[in-house]
Order: structure tokens, then sequence, then C-alpha cells
């Protein structure tokens, strides 16, 4: 993946006060490994039926932001002392215009956005917004379950199963770990069918993200875990999620054992660990069939 330019921003999108620091610490992180500055940026939708579509949107941000106001005035309280901090209201016709109108103009390197597991059978596998986002956004994207916040953070889980978005994986991971002095557990689950081969290159390649991840050296612990055919690998990724404070999995290329991995995370992991979870997807995979993908793979069954 192209490195976008020094000065973009890492962008957070908020529109709940109450998902502001949790979004805004983890934004933070991204930011101060990378020597970053973190934009907030919180949405007014004025939809083309309303009153407000005759008023200008500088009108609408100065006498009619909503909650806007608060959102950024609670992130800015917030924000960690030692990034610097932006912070901008956009009006749009949607949440998903006013932050894709963001990512593009500030030539974001990355974006983090809020999630909440809602059960039920949906067409939507993280939520109709995100799920724009995850086709729209050219940047790296990280989406973090909202309302499941590590209180303190010693040992972060990444599990592994290759393909291109094992980078912004270990990006975040690094850079939660770092001020936390934590440690980055890696695992990667390998049926006896298979062989363990490609676990540990998967390992090794998490690896290696991470010592080039920048900012300070992480410590790193890595697992190779055996099962049989018939074992579903989140089963090891949830016996082993206890120990963990926060779980980072990246989106998984195609393939027999990866469609499990990654179809397993809303099923079976992200419902039975209470940690504090971020999915993330590089910006080079911005295309429909990605989106295609997690949708057949995470919808219920």
């Amino acid at each position: 993946m192209s490195q976008p330019p020094a000065t973009s921003p890492v962008l957070v999108a908020v529109g709940d006060p109450s998902h502001v620091e949790q979004l805004v610490r983890t934004a933070g992180d991204l930011a101060r490994v990378a020597g970053r500055v973190v934009r907030i940026v919180s949405v007014t939708v004025k939809p083309p039926s309303s009153p407000f579509s005759l008023y200008t949107d500088e009108t609408i941000v100065e006498e009619y932001p909503g909650n806007s106001r608060e959102i950024l005035e609670r992130a800015l309280e917030v924000a960690p002392d030692d990034v610097a901090v932006e912070s901008e209201v956009v009006v749009a016709r949607s949440a998903v215009d006013g932050i894709t109108t963001a990512v593009a103009e500030s030539e974001a390197s990355a974006l983090v956005v809020g999630w909440r597991d809602r059960r039920g059978r949906t067409d939507a596998v993280l939520g109709t917004t995100v799920d724009q986002l995850l086709e729209r956004v050219s940047c790296d994207l990280y989406v973090e379950r909202i309302g499941h916040e590590a209180d303190g953070v010693d040992s972060i889980l990444l599990p592994v199963a290759g393909g291109p978005h094992v980078e912004p994986a270990c990006r975040v991971a690094a850079a939660i770990a770092a001020p936390n002095d934590a440690t980055v557990s890696v695992l990667s689950v390998a049926p006896t069918d298979h062989g363990s081969g490609s676990a540990r290159e998967y390992v090794a390649e998490a690896e290696l993200a991470l010592e080039n991840a920048g900012g300070s050296t992480v410590r790193i612990e890595s697992k190779v875990e055996r099962g049989a055919a018939e074992t579903d690998p989140a089963d090891a990724i949830v016996d082993r999620a206890a120990a963990h404070d926060v779980l980072v999995f990246g989106a998984t290329r195609q393939g027999a054992l990866h469609r499990r991995l990654v179809g397993s995370i809303p099923r079976a992991v992200v419902r039975r660990t209470d940690r504090t979870i971020i999915l993330c997807r590089a910006g080079d995979a911005v295309a429909g069939p990605i989106l295609r993908q997690l949708r057949g793979l995470l919808s219920p069954s």
C-alpha cells in the first residue's frame, strides 16, 4: 500500500457523546505512532426534503449544528495531550456522505468509527453506515465495537490468517500496546488437515508488520495452535480471549480456512466475549467484493 502524505490526519467520526472517549483514544494511539494529527468529525445531516435545505452549510454549522458541538467539545476534552487535535462539523445529506467527503478532502491516512453489535438477522454486516464506509472510504478503516471498553490494556490478542489487512491490524495493535506497555499475542490456528506451514507464515508476516509499525518497540508473543479438521478456529480464539484485554482482527482473503476464521467473528467470538474488539480493513481493499465477502461470511446463520 502506498503511504499517505505525512500531513494526512487520522480521522475519527463520532455521532454520540457517549462514544467519544473510546474512539478518540484509539485514533490518538494511531496518530501518535505516525506523528499525525487527529481530526474529529461530527456530521450534521441535512436531508434534501428538510427545511434546513434552504440554509447554507455555513449557516447550519453556526446556528443549527444539533449535538455536533457537544460531541466535539467532549472529544476535545478527552483527547490525549501529546497529540495535536483538530475538529470539524460537516454538513451532508447523510452521515456516510459527510464522512467520505471529510476523508477525501483531508486525504486521511485512517478512519476510526464505532460499531454496535446488534443481534438478529439483517442484510447489514456491521450496520448500514459502516457497511457503506467499508465500500467507499479509500483509507485504512478501523471499526471498534462500542460499549465494550478495556479498563486498562496489558495484553492484545491478534489472530491472523494472512491477507492485505494484516498490516493495518498490526499497526493499531502496536499503537495501542506501546503507551500501555502491553504485549501483542499473535495467534494463528492450523487445522491438522492443512498442516501448520501456512499458519507459521501468517505469524511471521504479522511479527514483521508489528516490528515495522513504527513508534516504540512492543513485546510480541506468538503461537500456532493446531486443532482437529472439524474444529472451528474461533473456539481457539474465544478460549484465549479471556486472557487479553483487546482483540484486533483484520479481514482475510478468500479460501476455506480464511472463510471459517472471518465468518466466525460475530457468531463465535464477538458474541462470546466482552473484550474490546477492533476490525481492520486496508485502504487498498476498497471495492464491492470485500463487503460482499464479509456480508456472506458474517451474516447470522
